[in-house]
């Protein structure tokens, strides 16, 4: 993640687990990445990217070992508080992508990098850092699992709108609204935030860019940041990636001996 993504991520601070439904997504998530994790016999693991935690926590409680990192100060801090809530021991420090090996000590076993994380680098330069990064903290043959939204599709078909996602505590209500300005070279993402409290709506609208990353540039740049055997996904299911239709880019590949 670039210094232009965290004012973003740092706006949002606990309305990030409000937008995302945490049960079904690692419901869906999870049964996929431990099977991947199998493969490898993985058992310590960085979260990269990691958002407010909750990937790293669920892991952790089913006995991994689990690092996690961030650029966002309030992202850290709010998965500090889901650990702590959750009874479990998981580190959290601050760090992008592609500066983790100056803040964290290596091997892992695997790297994660989920949630549409990589795509906040906006140039080519900076994906191959962050993939030679990775690799500098992985054991030989390392696993890295990499989560992307299928950008390709979206620029295809012109899909700017995605899914509206509520939340409520009490009589406090949100709504969350995301669209897109969609071009081949960036991509706006835009959420509009709308809080009901007390009887009253407020709104605020936060934005980020992002920068389209499709299969043949990121098999290109694994080779490069020395990793094979890579294979690509196009969902949590593990069936094979279609440009066309996938609505996921899911990369596994191993860091090479």
């Amino acid at each position: 993640m670039t210094m232009a993504a965290v004012p973003l991520y740092d706006d949002l601070g606990a309305d990030y687990d409000r937008f995302v439904d945490w049960g079904s997504r690692l419901a869906l998530e999870l049964p996929a990445i431990e099977k991947v994790l199998g493969q490898a016999e993985a058992r310590s693991l960085l979260d990269a990217a990691c958002g407010t935690g909750r990937h790293a926590i669920a892991l952790a409680r089913r006995g991994y070992r689990v690092v996690g990192a961030d650029l966002s100060a309030a992202m850290v801090e709010r998965a500090r508080q889901n650990a702590q809530a959750e009874g479990v021991e998981v580190p959290f420090f601050q760090a992008g992508l592609g500066e983790l090996s100056r803040h964290l000590a290596g091997p892992f076993d695997a790297v994660l990098c989920l949630g549409h994380s990589l795509p906040h680098l906006l140039s080519a330069a900076e994906v191959e850092a962050a993939l030679h990064d990775f690799a500098s903290l992985l054991r030989p043959d390392g696993l890295l699992l990499i989560q992307n939204r299928n950008d390709e599709r979206l620029l295809r078909q012109g899909q700017r709108f995605l899914p509206l996602s509520t939340c409520r505590e009490g009589d406090q209500e949100w709504l969350f609204f995301r669209f897109l300005d969609l071009d081949p070279q960036r991509i706006a993402f835009h959420l509009v935030t709308f809080h009901r409290e007390k009887g009253e709506w407020r709104y605020r609208v936060s934005s980020t860019i992002h920068r389209p990353l499709p299969r043949e540039e990121m098999e290109t740049a694994l080779h490069r940041a020395g990793f094979d055997e890579i294979s690509c996904y196009g969902s949590w299911q593990l069936e094979p990636f279609d440009p066309e239709r996938s609505g996921d880019l899911v990369v596994v590949a191993r860091r090479s001996e």
